[in-house]
C-alpha cells in the first residue's frame, strides 16, 4: 500500500508561482511513475505532468500542452517526494491538484493507470 500526502496549495494572483509537494510511502519509490492531475469545478480530472523512471538516475518527464514551459515536475528519491513547480500561474490553473503513483512505472496521462492517489490540494489563482 502506498500513501500519498500533498501540500503546498494556496491562493495566489495571476503570474505568481507555487510549489506543490507530494510525499509517498513505499520502499521502491524511485521506480514508481509519479503523476500530477487536477480537477476544476464542474470539469473532469485532467493530466498535468508525469515522470517515469528510465534507467539509473534518468527519468522521462511529460507535460500537458496547457502547462508545458510553465510547470516542472521533479523528485527527490531520498525524501520519497515528488514536486510540481508552477510558474506564471493563470486563473485557468485553478483546481484541486492530485498526486498519483503508478508502481508499474508506466507514467502515462491516463488516470486509470495510477493505483494510488493523494487527497488533493487546492490551488486558486485570482485574476
Amino acid at each position: 500500500q502506498v500513501q500519498l500526502v500533498e501540500s503546498g496549495g494556496g491562493l495566489v494572483q495571476a503570474g505568481a508561482s507555487l510549489r506543490l509537494s507530494c510525499v509517498a510511502s513505499g520502499r521502491t519509490f524511485s521506480t514508481y511513475a509519479m503523476g500530477w492531475f487536477r480537477q476544476a469545478p464542474g470539469k473532469e480530472r485532467e493530466f498535468v505532468a508525469a515522470q517515469k523512471w528510465a534507467r539509473g538516475s534518468i527519468y522521462y518527464t511529460y507535460y500537458d500542452d496547457s502547462v508545458r514551459g510553465r510547470f516542472t515536475i521533479s523528485r527527490d528519491n531520498a525524501k520519497n517526494t515528488v514536486l510540481l513547480q508552477m510558474n506564471s500561474l493563470k486563473p485557468e490553473d485553478t483546481a484541486v491538484y492530485y498526486c498519483a503513483a503508478d508502481p508499474k512505472g508506466r507514467g502515462t496521462r491516463w488516470d486509470y493507470e495510477y493505483d494510488y492517489w493523494g487527497q488533493g490540494t487546492q490551488v486558486t489563482v485570482s485574476s
